[in-house]
């Protein structure tokens, strides 16, 4: 990369800032990537999940979180081909678990079409650890990634590919020049592009000149580990989920809490997320508890991201927010970006993402 100033600015490296980056260099366009360590960032800390059909959107909303689930065989392949680090991938679909009658009525009634019903024979010949339950809904299609060997593969991906320039730093505000746009860091430190994106994550609200920024709070998930119990699907019960780790642990989630920027894991926080697992999968209440931990969602009110060109600043790009789906939506958010700051074609509707939506 040369002296003269990138043509965008990403500000923030979790895995959005990392898809959009990564994404952006591909188009042949110079990126400087800006971002601090915190404690509690939540790329790293989510169980990965890939679940359009179970966190479903309504509209457009959801066919955006179809089209980036049926997006991550073919990225991870790229990826793969680029980094040589296979990231793995659960593809073989989400469990609703029904653990009462009126569950089960609850379940069959919401299922969406591309949905089928697994009675309790069927299930236990599935997962022999979900012979308890009722029956469960399956979800062909969803499933989950391992977000930490993904975050390591795209990590080396940036760092690979010519066009990346990473910057230690806190972007502190944001400004329009002339003709390009302006951040500045904690430092004093200013820098220019024709193209700016945050991706600050949960600390959105900390940056000046955003004005659609001041709605994303933190919103802290804890999760445990366990050993595994021999699970292969990704399930969900009435008050958490379990996800298998191949060759790994099977993760727990997860609490939704508004606590600011505290991101410590508490007794009754992680009891409950014992709790809820132990009430999916009865085998986790004897298995040994490998970890504990807690990160911060980026969250807005409506859980949809902010995802698009600012309304009075066509050079501002926001790709944040994405609450719960972080992960699942990362790499078309990265591909959708791309074609913004290019100046492609971005095949999908994002109007209900709309950053002045508020």
């Amino acid at each position: 990369m040369s002296g003269r100033d990138p043509d965008a600015i990403v500000v923030g490296a979790g895995i959005v800032g990392l898809c959009v980056a990564t994404a952006v260099a591909r188009k042949g366009l110079s990126v400087v990537l800006v971002s601090e360590s915190r404690k509690g960032e939540a790329s790293s800390a989510a169980a990965g999940m890939l679940a359009p059909s179970v966190e479903r959107a309504d509209g457009p909303a959801h066919d955006f979180a179809v089209a980036a689930r049926d997006l991550y065989p073919s990225y991870l392949e790229r990826l793969a081909d680029d980094v040589g680090i296979r990231v793995p991938l659960n593809e073989l679909g989400v469990l609703q678990v029904a653990l009462t009658e009126r569950g089960m009525r609850g379940l069959q009634k919401a299922a969406g079409p591309e949905s089928e019903w697994l009675d309790r024979t069927e299930l236990t010949r599935t997962e022999p650890a979900l012979g308890h339950a009722l029956g469960a809904v399956v979800n062909p299609g969803d499933g989950a990634v391992d977000n930490v060997v993904l975050m390591a593969a795209l990590t080396e991906l940036a760092a690979m590919l010519p066009g990346i320039r990473r910057l230690d730093g806190s972007v502190v505000s944001v400004s329009q020049n002339a003709a390009s746009q302006s951040v500045t860091l904690r430092s004093g430190e200013s820098l220019d592009a024709m193209w700016v994106v945050l991706a600050p994550g949960a600390w959105g609200s900390y940056i000046r000149g955003a004005p659609a920024l001041r709605v994303v709070t933190p919103s802290r998930g804890q999760l445990v580990s366990f050993e595994p119990v021999g699970l292969r699907h990704v399930v969900y019960g009435p008050r958490g989920y379990v996800v298998p780790r191949a060759k790994g642990p099977t993760i727990a989630g997860s609490t939704m809490e508004n606590v600011g920027f505290e991101a410590s894991t508490t007794a009754q926080g992680i009891a409950h997320v014992r709790s809820a697992a132990e009430e999916i999968a009865p085998a986790l209440a004897v298995s040994p508890v490998a970890s504990a931990w807690a990160g911060l969602r980026p969250v807005t009110p409506d859980m949809l991201p902010l995802l698009g060109q600012d309304a009075e600043r066509p050079g501002l790009v926001y790709a944040c927010g994405h609450s719960r789906n972080g992960i699942l939506l990362a790499p078309l958010t990265g591909d959708v970006v791309a074609a913004i700051v290019s100046g492609g074609t971005v095949g999908h509707d994002l109007a209900q993402f709309r950053p002045a939506r508020f």
